[in-house]
């Protein structure tokens, strides 16, 4: 069984009028900059230096033997590895900095390591094939497949083909992509019919946004880069039943839906980034306007909504940072100055308040630092330092 990592209640986040900038930028009392000078060591300045810190501090505090990685530091976890949803996380960010303009040579490598690190999580006994939770036997003892984990890689390896050209990540993501596609819920009798499930697991009957929309980006990715229609047709029915059974009035993203009909509705950040980004890729796909007009209502309801009553703040960093990511997508086909600002304005915040300069390790509560939250900074600064003519290699 999976352990979810626990939701925290005092996290980075961003506004969007000048005002609530501004509050943003206020000075904390352990603002890095002068903590760090007193340690004799220069802050990093620009966001590719925060990065690149940032990501040394993740390698060096969260290293665990091969290419793997530890849970969360100081480790209080019984297993010596992470799941596969936090070391995916880790590798999207080593490829997020291999993408920065001319840092991003020095990380290639490390991108390169990183993806290595996925294997001992495959699991080739099963049909279709598919990432375990946690790593196979010898190092682990498996677990059950989430299909947004797999998700979340296939995308990662989209986004590792489109700057390397690397033929073999694209084989796996439509391999991943053929275990999404048997995620999906075929009872004509259950309510809100269809979907693709969160999980194998049989203790969860739950179909997610965040199992359909990022599954809908996967499927659009391949379609542009095959023009397989197969793959256009599912990302579009992934996408259609979200709309349909998890837009809530307020224009945001309801999160789950069981056989009972209960709908869970909070609304996470990642959720409205990876339905606006399905939106942007469709509209790519098919040149349908409502697509992109879709993505844009999402964006606007969601930085409002995030954007008052320090709703960003109090959502986890590892969420967000795929809500900027795919605000990026959209800005690179609708060009929009609030997405990168309020992407800014958070990193700012969690630079002053949340980092430890000593160690460079982000504590947005109290207790470890996780490896999902260093890696969404990691993720969310790297993509700061990216031009916005490359926006569109995001995945």
């Amino acid at each position: 069984m999976r352990r979810r990592i626990g939701i925290s209640t005092k996290l980075a986040g961003g506004v969007l009028a000048v005002a609530m900038l501004g509050a943003l930028h206020a000075p904390a009392a352990n603002a890095a900059p002068a903590a760090e000078e007193a340690t004799g060591r220069p802050a990093p300045v620009g966001a590719a230096a925060r990065a690149t810190t940032s990501y040394e501090a993740l390698n060096k505090y969260f290293s665990a033997g091969p290419g793997l990685l530890l849970e969360e530091y100081p480790n209080h976890q019984q297993n010596p590895y992470s799941y596969i949803w936090p070391y995916s996380q880790a590798a999207v960010a080593a490829e997020n900095l291999a993408g920065i303009p001319g840092t991003g040579r020095k990380y290639a490598a490390e991108a390169e390591r990183r993806l290595d690190g996925y294997e001992p999580y495959w699991n080739t006994t099963t049909t279709p094939k598919g990432y375990d939770s946690y790593l196979r036997p010898p190092l682990g003892h498996g677990g059950d497949k989430f299909y947004d984990d797999n998700e979340w890689i296939g995308l990662h390896l989209i986004q590792h083909y489109q700057r390397t050209g690397d033929r073999s990540s694209l084989a796996r993501a439509k391999e991943i992509f053929t275990l999404v596609v048997h995620g999906w819920d075929n009872d004509p009798s259950h309510p809100c019919a269809g979907g693709v499930y969160w999980t194998q697991a049989p203790w969860s009957q739950d179909r997610n946004t965040i199992s359909n929309g990022p599954g809908a980006e996967l499927g659009a990715h391949l379609y542009l880069l095959t023009r397989d229609r197969s793959y256009l047709t599912w990302a579009q029915k992934m996408y259609e039943w979200a709309r349909n059974c998890m837009l809530a009035p307020n224009g945001l993203y309801w999160d789950h839906i069981d056989l009972a009909g209960t709908i869970e509705k909070t609304q996470w950040s990642y959720n409205q980034g990876v339905m606006l980004g399905a939106g942007v890729l469709l509209y790519k796909a098919t040149g349908q306007e409502r697509y992109l007009t879709e993505a844009k209502a999402v964006a606007n309801a969601s930085l409002a909504f995030y954007g008052s009553e320090d709703r960003l703040w109090k959502q986890p960093t590892r969420f967000n940072a795929i809500w900027f990511k795919n605000l990026l997508i959209l800005d690179s086909v609708d060009h929009d100055p609030r997405y990168k600002a309020v992407m800014k304005a958070y990193s700012d915040r969690a630079w002053k308040e949340a980092r430890d300069p000593a160690t460079g390790l982000f504590h947005f509560v109290e207790g470890p630092v996780q490896l999902l939250e260093q890696a969404g900074m990691v993720q969310i600064d790297a993509l700061l330092a990216w031009p916005r003519s490359r926006y569109d290699e995001l995945a």
